[in-house]
């Protein structure tokens, strides 16, 4: 979002959970954009996943590392065809153990979370990304289809969203509503790892065209599975 009198501020929702506005400059974001663009047509294709229910998620997702359907991983895209998907690029990688230094170190010491493994630690083995088009959204849900206990970071691009962040226990009350705009990071780990969590809603028009996407939001999440 451009045009903003004030900077917005680093919040902290929760004990390990840190919201950090404007991470990514735009001329990053569009070079995201566009290995976006790429993942969606292969090896494996975008897809709204459909849950056991039946029902199928108003979100597009394509996958890298490990390919999440409801609610587990595989190699290959069983349900999307078949084929195997693209592995995480060593840059991705390194975006992670970024975005952990920026969320947590950025003093120099881990100030905001205790406990949180070192950003050189984290090499995250899955990539899920998410593209909301108008309407979309996501219920609220923990990711817990992990072994692993690591942080996960989460990057927007586009259109603002606004992002709740809840408790470990319930889907319902307390929880916080936080706007990610274009180029916000956004992790959680520690005590809030597996705090239930979603996107209730997108504000359409509110992307930054220098990011290169008109409209929607891509959301980047990546985790650590702990499988082998």
């Amino acid at each position: 979002m451009t045009g903003q009198l004030f900077p917005r501020e680093r919040s902290t929702p929760s004990a390990g959970a840190v919201h950090v506005p404007g991470w990514l400059e735009p001329s990053r974001q569009r070079e995201i954009v566009e290995a976006c663009r790429a993942w969606a047509v292969g090896p494996v294709p975008m897809r709204s996943a459909v849950l056991p229910g039946g029902h199928r998620m108003s979100v597009q997702t394509v996958c890298l590392g490990w390919h999440w359907q409801p609610y587990k991983y595989t190699r290959t895209a069983d349900d999307a065809g078949g084929g195997r998907v693209a592995e995480v690029p060593g840059w991705l990688v390194e975006l992670g153990r970024d975005a952990l230094r920026a969320a947590y170190f950025s003093d120099g010491e881990a100030g905001y979370a205790p406990d949180i493994m070192a950003p050189e630690d984290y090499t995250p083995d899955t990539a899920l990304i998410n593209f909301y088009a108008h309407g979309a959204h996501m219920g609220m849900h923990q990711d817990k289809d992990e072994r692993s206990s690591a942080p996960v970071v989460s990057i927007s691009i586009g259109d603002t969203c606004i992002f709740r962040f809840g408790n470990t226990q319930t889907r319902t009350k307390p929880y916080t509503d936080v706007e990610l705009v274009s180029g916000d990071l956004f992790v959680f780990g520690g005590p809030s790892r597996f705090a239930y969590h979603g996107v209730p809603k997108t504000l359409p028009g509110t992307a930054d065209p220098e990011a290169g996407l008109d409209s929607g939001r891509i959301n980047i999440t990546l985790r650590m599975t702990g499988l082998e």
